[in-house]
């Protein structure tokens, strides 16, 4: 499973990258939609904070 910390800055860089269009912005930090989420990690490689992580 591939999660969003709080280390989130919102900046967006990860959105575009989802092949499938899991991410989306919440409130205070990206989400992703567990259910769309294939767990390419494309997200993980472009987060300037690495607040994406695989637990």
């Amino acid at each position: 499973m591939i999660v969003i910390t709080d280390e989130c800055i919102l900046c967006g860089a990860c959105e575009p990258e989802c092949p499938v269009e899991a991410i989306s912005e919440g409130d205070e930090k990206c989400v992703i939609d567990q259910d769309l989420c294939t767990e390419c990690q494309a997200c993980i490689d472009v987060c300037p904070t690495e607040a994406i992580i695989e637990k």
